[in-house]
């Protein structure tokens, strides 16, 4: 059994695999999830202690064999550089939470349509409706994350068809 790493311990890379090791023990040192993974031991060991970025093949890698899909937005929002512009950081929750996270970001959805249509209508954003353009971007930046925070309840907790959004 190993220790418990406390330079790495706010590390999700770290704290992902700490927590596959519960299924694999393989995993529970740097050395065995080296060689259920063909990351360099040092390597690994810099990503996570922080200092060193791991490359996107590499998290790929580390998110399937940890079982840990978060890790794909740790990446995305934290270390990508174009990532940190775009992508809202997302933890996965439990599942009553995601779902009232989704309820609450739909909440109003009849007011933004009609806003849109309003907008919309001929054909162009006239002066003045750039304040409800900005209202409805804000709404819809809402609806995203909590759409991502499903996605990643969805990915943890279910398997097979149902990953894929298929019936």
């Amino acid at each position: 059994m190993s220790k418990f790493a406390t330079k790495a311990a706010d590390s999700p890379f770290y704290l992902a695999r700490m927590e596959a090791s519960k299924v694999n023990d393989r995993l529970a040192s740097r050395e065995g999830a080296a060689d259920e993974t063909g990351i360099d031991r040092s390597r690994m060991a810099r990503v996570e202690l922080g200092s060193a970025n791991p490359t996107p093949e590499e998290v790929l890698l580390l998110a399937d064999t940890y079982d840990a899909p978060q890790l794909l937005n740790y990446y995305c929002s934290m270390c990508c550089p174009i990532g940190r512009q775009n992508v809202k950081p997302c933890a996965v929750q439990e599942f009553d939470r995601v779902m009232m996270q989704a309820l609450a970001a739909l909440q109003g959805t009849d007011k933004i349509n009609a806003a849109i249509i309003s907008i919309a209508q001929d054909g162009r954003v006239d002066p003045g409706e750039d304040v409800q353009m900005g209202e409805i971007l804000a709404y819809m930046k809402n609806v995203a994350t909590a759409a991502e925070a499903m996605q990643l309840w969805i990915k943890k907790n279910l398997k097979g068809e149902a990953c894929n959004g298929k019936k």
